[in-house]
């Protein structure tokens, strides 16, 4: 595809809505109240809304290399934090997907420059886990099972952020 076609899309796709409600753009623009945080996968592959069946409004997304959630990322902190403080959000929702190259990436050992300290963050998952994982002899098995421990590790990042803690705690959340 094209950069053309992308800007061909973008056209037929404002007409489309246009066409069902003339003023979809205008009610968009009077803000969102998503009750949902969904921290994602930059991955090509897949898209929060088609997965989650939501429309634009129904979900603040983020999305980096294998959905993570490092305490030390300003990003994904101030994604967290703008969804709980500020647009109130209900649930937080992190999802990985498997054969995820970034997790694939960081089971190897390669130099791969700039993402070196982005999977680092992965390979501490490794670490943590490795006595579960070293027993998989199976290489796509203990793959697997890495992108599922990530996951868990990745809501328990997000369960330690300050911010969560203090709408967990203000809104009395059972």
């Amino acid at each position: 595809m094209n950069i053309q076609k992308i800007f061909e899309n973008n056209k037929e796709w404002v007409a489309s809505k246009l066409e069902i409600d003339r003023n979809y753009f205008k009610n968009l623009s009077k803000g969102q109240n998503p009750e949902f945080l969904y921290i994602g996968c930059s991955d090509s592959r897949v898209t929060a809304e088609e997965l989650m069946g939501v429309k634009p409004g129904e979900v603040f997304v983020y999305r980096n290399i294998a959905n993570m959630v490092p305490n030390t990322d300003l990003s994904a902190m101030s994604v967290i934090s703008y969804a709980v403080k500020y647009l109130k959000v209900k649930h937080i929702v992190v999802c990985g997907h498997y054969y995820c190259t970034g997790i694939k990436a960081a089971m190897h050992p390669a130099d791969m420059g700039i993402l070196n300290p982005w999977l680092r963050n992965v390979r501490d998952v490794y670490r943590l886990h490795r006595s579960e994982l070293d027993i998989i002899e199976d290489e796509d098995s203990r793959y697997k099972r890495l992108i599922e421990l990530n996951v868990q590790e990745q809501c328990i990042n997000v369960i330690k952020t300050s911010d969560v803690q203090k709408a967990y705690k203000e809104r009395q959340i059972k």
